[in-house]
């Protein structure tokens, strides 16, 4: 019954030709953007997957003659693919060109079309390696695996990376599934969610036709379920730690929060809302340990402002300490350069420590081919002259009463091996990730960006403060648990202990190598079984 069923869709797909395959292509990878936060329909990933089968095996196989052809042919579908899994996926990107829409609204269609359609140039990349390895043998849904899942990987690094919506974030975004990025990370869950989600398509084969494959792929994701459970129930629970945070949203809007002159308002508003009363902190400030703001907190560069300094150093208690993002400006040459940054500050206004973001997001935090944009009139997000530069410390901030905290600025957190990329031997006791996710509005962007910081808490045994100027803020604990939050569009606090560390599970040891074990595998499945049927 179910594999009479799946072979009449398949027919529909492998079929189709011209504007239909088109057709096809995009919807079923639109459909796949269901699986996503907030969304979280697991199987709306199964869609695009089992599709992209049918797609491939319905191109020639690639003979001498015709090999480029049959290539060209599978990229196309895969583009298309591609195209309708990431504009379903990121359209909420169009929010940004109208907080300051006389000057960026001309542009919204190539934010919200011309990302999609670049990045669906890797999933076309997957495709076309995918037909190069294909065969009539179920074990091609393991060159899918391989194939896209490697074309996934180079989207994460090249031209800066952009690992956004990974397929993998299908399982990620669910907290039980999302388990085993512990073991694998991101990279390895994109692997795993291709191949479960693809397997089911081998039922549509008329030729030796076998439950094997979707078998093993049920029991896979049973597995994964399973594991993600047990740790979640039985993992050692990690002691809460003496810090007691809390985090401030304030949710300012966009064009308010970046407007001139707002430098004291802003400030007073923020001091006012952080020393509010709570049930969990009856005494507001007193009594907590680190104040947490969310990133780019003020409309100026608080380091030369000695008046906001000032006023913020009284407001400070002697025993709490401020984390704060902040603008920050040094000179070069005849002007200055500036830096997204994040502040350690003491009561009394000293500033302790300073984090520069490193990772810096084209075209909001800075212009690409900048001249040559700029002679056509085109400037990015923030409003800043010249755009930010990127940081060159990679190392953790040293925190008084909190030791060692690994900082993540906005768009940082959705890399995944982040403790990899810093300094030194020292482990952190904590991540924390400040981000303004008030450019996006109640869209789907900020819980899939949400997700993908929770997920760095998973692969590094880390608990996790995140302060968010429009939400969502939240403490997080080692396995991804929230311990308390606030949500989006509103303003308010989150007191809660910082909870503490765990050991560091396998992938934080070493981020490269299960997914490459996993490429490895998934490549000599889909050769094996190449090879049988040659």
């Amino acid at each position: 019954m179910i594999a009479a069923w799946f072979t009449r869709l398949a027919r529909v797909v492998v079929l189709s030709e011209g504007w239909r395959r088109r057709l096809v292509a995009l919807v079923c990878g639109a459909v796949g953007g269901l699986a996503l936060p907030p969304f979280g329909l697991v199987p709306a990933i199964a869609v695009p997957m089992i599709a992209a089968v049918w797609l491939l095996d319905s191109t020639p196989a690639p003979g001498r003659g015709a090999r480029s052809r049959v290539v060209v042919q599978a990229a196309h579908d895969g583009w298309w693919l591609g195209f309708g899994y990431f504009a379903g996926g990121l359209w909420w990107l169009g929010s940004a060109f109208l907080v300051e829409a006389d000057q960026f609204l001309w542009a919204l269609p190539f934010g919200v079309l011309g990302l999609p359609a670049m990045l669906a140039a890797f999933t076309a990349l997957g495709f076309a390696a995918a037909k190069c390895l294909w065969s009539p043998a179920p074990s091609r849904v393991f060159a899918l695996a391989a194939a896209l899942g490697a074309s996934e990987w180079l989207r994460s690094v090249l031209f800066t990376g952009f690992p956004w919506n990974n397929f993998g974030m299908a399982l990620g975004g669910n907290l039980i599934l999302a388990q085993s990025a512990a073991l694998v990370g991101l990279t390895g869950l994109t692997f795993i969610a291709i191949a479960i989600a693809a397997a089911p398509a081998v039922l549509a084969d008329k030729r030796d036709r076998s439950t094997v494959l979707p078998v093993s792929a049920f029991a896979a994701l049973a597995l994964l379920i399973a594991y993600g459970t047990g740790r979640l129930h039985f993992g050692a629970a990690p002691a809460a730690t003496g810090a007691v945070i809390r985090i401030m949203q304030p949710n300012v809007p966009q064009a308010e929060r970046f407007g001139p002159d707002a430098m004291r308002s802003i400030l007073d508003g923020y001091m006012e809302l952080s020393a509010a009363k709570t049930s969990n902190q009856p005494d507001g400030l007193a009594g907590v340990t680190h104040l947490v703001w969310p990133e780019s907190a003020f409309p100026g560069v608080i380091s030369r402002d000695p008046e906001a300094l000032r006023l913020l150093g009284q407001f400070l208690p002697a025993t709490t300490t401020l984390i704060t993002g902040a603008a920050r400006s040094e000179p070069a040459g005849r002007g200055w350069s500036y830096f997204n940054s994040i502040h350690v500050i003491q009561s009394g206004g000293l500033i302790l420590d300073t984090y520069d973001k490193t990772h810096l997001v084209p075209f909001g935090e800075y212009l690409p081919f900048r001249k040559l944009l700029e002679s056509l009139g085109l400037r990015q997000f923030i409003a800043v002259p010249g755009g930010f530069e990127p940081g060159v410390r990679n190392e953790p901030l040293r925190t008084p009463g909190l030791g060692l905290i690994l900082p993540l600025i906005c768009y940082e957190a959705i890399f995944p091996g982040a403790s990899s990329r810093l300094a030194g031997p020292e482990r952190p006791v904590a991540l924390v990730n400040l981000t303004n996710d008030g450019w996006f509005g109640r869209t789907p962007g900020p819980y899939q960006h949400f997700a993908q910081a929770r997920l760095r808490a998973i692969e590094e045994g880390l608990p996790m403060v995140r302060a968010a100027n429009s939400g969502v803020s939240a403490i997080i604990d080692p396995y991804g648990r929230v311990v308390s939050s606030l949500g989006l569009d509103l303003a308010g606090v989150v007191d809660g202990r910082l909870p503490g560390s765990i050991a560091p599970p396998p992938f934080s040891r070493a981020p490269a190598s299960p997914p490459m074990v996993l490429l490895v595998i998934f490549l000599l499945s889909a050769l094996v079984g190449r090879r049988g049927r040659a």
